[in-house]
Order: C-alpha cells, then sequence, then structure tokens
C-alpha cells in the first residue's frame, strides 16, 4: 500500500505508525538534526559537517551511518572523500517543523509566522 494512501484515510496501517516513530527516533538526538540542517542546501563532506556542526569526524560519521541505515541520507564517493545528501525532502521537512513547533514553544511571535506574512 502506498504511504500517502494510508495517510490520507481514516486510520494509517500500523507498519506506517511503527516506522513513523522509528523515524522521530532517529530525529531524537541534536547532532543528527544539526545535520539535516546542515544538509537542507548540499551536499557536504564529513569534514565540512563536522565543521559546520562543531563535532568531530568520527562523530559525525557514526551519526552519518544511522542515518544512512534509515534511508535519510545518501552518500556519493568521489575519489577517497564522501559526499553525504538528504535522500529526500521528507526529513528536512520534520525538521523544520520541529524547529517551528519549539519557537512555538519560547515565544508567541515566532519567526516562522512572519515569513510566511511577508510572502503574501
Amino acid at each position: 500500500m502506498d504511504a500517502d494512501r494510508a495517510i490520507a484515510g481514516d486510520e494509517p496501517d500500523s507498519q506506517y505508525v511503527e516506522l513513523a516513530v522509528e523515524v522521530f527516533a532517529m530525529l531524537a538526538d541534536a547532532t543528527r538534526v544539526r545535520i539535516i540542517l546542515a544538509l537542507r542546501e548540499e551536499e557536504l563532506s564529513v569534514n565540512h559537517l563536522a565543521d559546520i556542526i562543531d563535532r568531530t569526524p568520527t562523530a559525525v560519521s557514526q551519526h552519518l551511518a544511522k542515518l544512512r541505515m534509515a534511508r535519510m541520507v545518501t552518500a556519493r564517493n568521489v575519489g577517497n572523500r564522501v559526499f553525504y545528501r538528504l535522500a529526500n525532502g521528507h526529513a528536512r521537512q520534520l525538521v523544520n517543523d520541529a524547529i517551528f513547533q519549539a519557537e512555538h514553544s519560547l515565544s508567541d511571535s515566532v519567526r516562522h509566522h512572519h515569513h510566511e506574512d511577508a510572502d503574501r
């Protein structure tokens, strides 16, 4: 069954609910969220990611391995360097929405609503 059709109905299939919980668990780590945020616009090497998120390349590699197993990022080899990018836009959207929800928790006047008003 197609995931979009499962969500469109009243009750998504149990398998999708279980997998959704695994996705949330994967994103329940600040380093992995920072990696997703860093990869929103471009693919990056491990060392570049490590610099951006202020973690060691070893730690970033370990988190990237988990994100790859969850099929949230993909890798491309160029010589002895590996470049990572988001597998699709869904992880980006989940993290963006979580950041927006966090903004609501901290303030009644949130940045993303001001951006939406400016776009109109």
